[in-house]
This record gives C-alpha cells, sequence and structure tokens, in this order.
C-alpha cells in the first residue's frame, strides 16, 4: 500500500525540499498544503514534478482547512493520512537578531512579534492538526510531525545565553509543549505525535551585503553555536536535511517511546 503524506508550508526551503524527496518516491502519495496554489504549481512544473496533490489553505483559517481536508479525503478515501507534517512557520526578521533588552524602552515590536508566531506556529499547528485529524485516524500508521528548533530548548538558551529572536524560540517552545500534550490526549489513539528539529539550515534566496553592526550580531550567535556544538557548523542544503527529517520519521515509532517527544534530526538532543 502506497505511503501518503501532507506537508504544510512546502513553498520554499525545508518544506520544497521534503515534498521534492517524497514525490521522488512514485508509489508516495503526497500532498502540499500551501497559500498560493499558482506559484506553487508553477515551482512543481519547472522542476517536474507532477505527482503532488497541491491543497490551499493558510494554516491559520479554519474554513479554509476544513475544505482543504474535505479535498484531501476524497484523494485519500478510505486509507486516510499516514504522516501529517506541520512546516508551516512564521520567523520574523525584524527580531531574528535582537534581544529582549534591545525592546526596553519600546516592546511593541517584540510582543506582536510574539504574537504572530505563536499565531502561526502554535496555533496554526495545532488547528491544522484537528482539521486532519479524522484522516490520520483512519490511517495505519498515524504519524503527526510537527519541525520544531533547538531555539525552544531552555537548556540550550541557558547553556550558551542565547538571547536573540525570542519570538521565535517561544513560540517553538510551546510547540514542543502542544505535541507532548496532544501526544497525551491522543496516545491511546495510536497517533503518533512528535517534535523534530531539522539542524541549522542555510539561508534560503539571494545573498546580500550585511551592515556591519548586523555581521557582528550574528558572528556572535555563529560564535556560541559553534561553541555549543564544538565544531564549526556549516549549514545544511534544504534537500539534505529534508532526508534527515524523513529518516527521523520513519524510524521514530510510539512503540518505540517517542510519542510527544523532541528530538534533533539526527537522533540526540543536540541542535545541529
Amino acid at each position: 500500500m502506497p505511503t501518503s503524506y501532507l506537508i504544510t508550508g512546502p513553498a520554499r526551503g525545508l518544506g520544497y525540499a521534503l515534498a521534492k524527496a517524497l514525490a521522488a518516491k512514485p508509489e508516495n502519495i503526497v500532498l502540499a498544503l500551501v497559500r498560493n496554489k499558482t506559484a506553487a504549481e508553477h515551482r512543481l512544473a519547472a522542476d517536474n514534478i507532477t505527482n503532488v496533490h497541491v491543497l490551499v489553505a493558510d494554516v491559520t483559517d479554519d474554513n479554509a482547512l476544513k475544505g482543504a481536508a474535505a479535498e484531501a479525503s476524497d484523494i485519500l478515501g478510505s486509507q486516510g493520512l499516514d504522516v501529517l507534517i506541520h512546516n508551516a512557520a512564521y520567523v520574523s526578521e525584524q527580531t531574528a537578531l535582537t534581544s529582549i533588552n534591545d525592546h526596553e524602552t519600546e516592546p511593541t515590536t517584540l510582543i506582536e512579534d510574539t504574537q504572530q508566531s505563536i499565531e502561526v506556529n502554535v496555533f496554526g499547528t495545532l488547528k491544522a492538526t484537528l482539521a486532519f485529524l479524522d484522516l490520520v485516524r483512519r490511517s495505519q500508521i498515524k504519524k503527526v510531525v510537527a519541525i520544531s528548533s533547538g531555539m525552544g530548548d531552555i537548556d540550550m538558551i541557558n547553556e550558551i545565553r542565547l538571547s536573540n529572536a525570542a519570538p521565535y524560540a517561544i513560540s517553538k517552545g510551546a510547540l514542543n509543549v502542544l505535541i507532548a500534550k496532544l501526544n497525551a490526549a491522543y496516545a491511546g489513539e495510536g497517533i503518533l505525535f512528535m517534535a523534530i528539529c531539522p539542524g541549522r539550515l542555510g539561508a534560503d534566496g539571494h545573498s546580500s551585503t550585511v551592515p556591519e553592526p548586523i555581521l557582528s550580531r550574528v558572528k556572535g550567535i555563529e560564535a556560541k553555536f559553534e561553541a555549543y556544538v564544538g565544531v564549526k557548523v556549516v549549514p545544511m542544503r534544504p534537500e539534505v536535511a529534508a532526508r534527515s527529517v524523513l529518516a527521523a520519521v520513519d524510524r521514530q515509532t510510539l512503540a518505540g517511546g517517542f510519542g510527544g517527544s523532541f528530538w534533533s534530526h539526527n537522533g540526540t538532543k543536540r541542535w545541529s
């Protein structure tokens, strides 16, 4: 029997690499949940990928998610959805390099970024999970995977005093708790909920000249990561990260004790 996958946020970066890797195996049934169907279909066509079903919904839009779930049900039928991968995420450029103490006198941006990060990264994941839950229940495999980040791990934050990107980190920490709570609620039905950190990814898009003050912050953050890992960290290409994430999805099971867990793609609790 073919294995079915649905990926949220597959327009670029890791999400697109996941869709591309899964579509390379003709026995897979691949569904991609996007906000812009035309753009997604054009990119897939440019790569000669013809076996991805493109569904349309923003993960924060309940009605759109219900419509996408109905369309997915028509495609998958009684087999259901084997693996749901939550990759859609909001990553703010405004606060990526700043710390909370940079916003002491005017915290509006910090608060608004945190609210938006939680809206997409936490509530969006919950809404999409509930929208497709009945399809997952039909499956014999029953896996729900959230792409998380070591940025949300309090042990690493404290170990290297990583203060930047607070809104994103807060949302990913909350996402990890959400996954644990979903596991507590649904493990009895045989559904595996787990979070995976894909490692450090290379930038998706064009490079540009970075002003010196920003470059100094970037170098400072990189130095902390390298001290944490113990070696120079080379960002992975999305296609490499996708293969590693999918290997983790395959090997981790509810019976193996991975319900509600948060692991790195490399099978450890070190986020590299």
